[in-house]
C-alpha cells in the first residue's frame, strides 16, 4: 500500500478514535443534565458497520494489491471537503455533538451553523466519506456496499431521532 494511504487511514482511525472521546464527554454533559439515550438498540449496529468499513478497506487493498496506485486529487478534493463539513456539523452542534441519540427537554434542537441549511447534514456528510474514502484506497466494491448500508440504517436511525426530539421537544 502506498505511503498515502498508510497516512490517511492512520488519520481517519485516529480522527474517529478522537471523536469517539468528544462523543462520550458530551453524552456524559448531556445525561448530567437530565438528558436520555434514545434508538441504543440500534447504535450498536452503526458501530459494526463503521469498524467493519476500515476492515473491508484492508482487505480490498490486500486482494486488489493497490500498490501502484497514485492518489487522485479530485477524489482527495472531496475527501477535504467533507472533512470541512464534518468540522462544521460537530461545531455547530457543540457540545450536543453525538454519535448516539441524546435527548433532553432542557435544551432546544440546534438550528445553527450547518443545521440552519440542512437538516442531518453529518449523515450526508459520512455518506459521501462512505463513497470518496475507499476509492481513494481503490476499495470499489467498499465504496458500493458501505453507502447503501450507511442510507439503510438511516431508515432506523433518522426517525428514531425525530421522534425522540419530538418527545422531548413538542412544539
Amino acid at each position: 500500500m502506498p505511503i498515502y494511504m498508510w497516512l490517511l487511514l492512520i488519520f481517519l482511525v485516529f480522527q474517529r478514535l478522537a471523536e469517539l472521546v468528544v462523543a462520550r464527554r458530551n453524552e456524559n454533559w448531556m445525561k448530567s443534565r437530565g438528558g436520555k439515550e434514545r434508538g441504543a438498540e440500534h447504535y450498536k449496529l452503526f458501530v459494526i458497520v463503521h469498524a467493519m468499513f476500515f476492515v473491508s478497506i484492508l482487505v480490498e487493498v490486500i486482494v486488489r494489491d493497490v500498490s501502484n496506485l497514485e492518489l487522485s486529487y479530485t477524489l482527495f478534493f472531496f475527501f477535504l471537503v467533507t472533512q470541512i463539513l464534518r468540522i462544521w456539523c460537530i461545531q455547530s452542534l457543540g457540545r450536543f455533538w453525538n454519535t448516539k441519540i441524546i435527548v433532553s427537554p432542557r435544551f432546544t434542537p440546534v438550528t445553527k451553523g450547518i443545521y440552519k441549511y440542512i437538516q442531518h447534514p453529518n449523515y450526508v456528510v459520512v455518506g459521501i466519506e462512505l463513497f470518496v474514502i475507499p476509492l481513494l484506497f481503490g476499495a470499489i466494491f467498499t465504496a458500493i456496499l458501505f453507502p447503501i448500508l450507511h442510507i439503510l440504517l438511516l431508515t432506523i436511525r433518522i426517525p428514531a431521532e425525530e421522534k425522540a426530539l419530538n418527545e422531548m421537544n413538542p412544539e
